[in-house]
């Protein structure tokens, strides 16, 4: 699969794939991979990639009459530029209305995707742009796979207080009351007016997690029986990753001809 490797000077280094504008890998500087890419995941066109930070646009999941997460992780994407700054490295890809995409979504428009690394943080910027001369309404969501020593030993803070959907449950308007979520079963959350930063936390390692205009947080992890019926993860690597993902679900965003939306996700490791 066509990809871009982008380094910076101090060492940081990330991969992102063209199909999908994916990143599939992400070292800080002086650290190790902080994202889960399954060890047995399918690279093939067309084919969503089981980890990494896919773009799920713009449809969430199978909330809509599009492909699950829509179609903008399945297409090729065009690498606009990438450099090498003093300090940092960065790139920029963009995925445009064509006949395929308007024969299921009848609109026009730009997306582009900026992923910058330096030191210990990468951050990503998914941008919008209505081209069309209609209004668009769409739904977005950065699906970032977080690589993890353990999953019984991680605890999620910054969520107590939200309200949130639980997907496994089929239950709406429930309240997170944990100071610390910890996962012990399979987790499909969509946490509203997510707006603080979060900490994911292991014994020997800490991840901060901030968003912009991303109003939803989606907590995810398949746990044991999930993970076996999925063909394209190893039965156990539930215990590896946690999906922890930037989202605009609950109101979606609305563009009239000619406006923009940009949403921001960054991750830093923390010690």
């Amino acid at each position: 699969m066509d990809a871009i490797t982008i380094s910076a000077p101090d060492g940081a280094r990330a991969t992102v794939m063209l199909q999908g504008g994916h990143v599939v890998a992400w070292q800080p500087a002086g650290g190790v991979e902080q994202l889960y890419c399954s060890p047995t995941a399918v690279f093939a066109s067309g084919k969503a990639v089981r980890g990494g930070i896919p773009v799920c646009f713009p449809q969430f999941g199978p909330r809509g009459p599009l492909p699950q997460h829509g179609f903008a992780r399945t297409l090729p994407w065009q690498l606009m530029m990438a450099e090498q700054g003093k300090d940092d490295a960065l790139c920029v890809l963009r995925l445009t209305d064509s006949d395929d995409t308007r024969k299921i979504w009848p609109h026009a428009f730009v997306l582009e995707l900026t992923v910058r690394i330096s030191g210990r943080r990468i951050d990503l910027e998914l941008a919008c742009e209505n081209t069309g001369e209609l209004p668009l309404e769409f739904m977005a969501a950065l699906h970032s796979y977080l690589r993890l020593e353990d999953l019984t030993d991680a605890r999620l803070h910054g969520l107590q207080g939200l309200s949130y959907e639980d997907m496994v449950a089929g239950k709406k308007d429930q309240v997170e009351t944990a100071d610390a979520l910890r996962v012990s079963g399979e987790v499909d959350r969509v946490y509203a007016h997510a707006t603080r930063a979060l900490m994911l936390r292991e014994p020997k390692h800490a991840l901060r997690i901030e968003q912009e205009e991303f109003t939803d947080v989606v907590v995810w992890n398949p746990w044991s029986d999930r993970c076996v019926a999925l063909p394209d993860m190893p039965d156990d690597d539930y215990h590896q990753m946690l999906c922890v993902e930037a989202a605009r679900i609950n109101v979606p965003v609305r563009l009239a001809p000619g406006e923009e939306w940009a949403g921001r996700q960054s991750l830093s490791l923390d010690i």
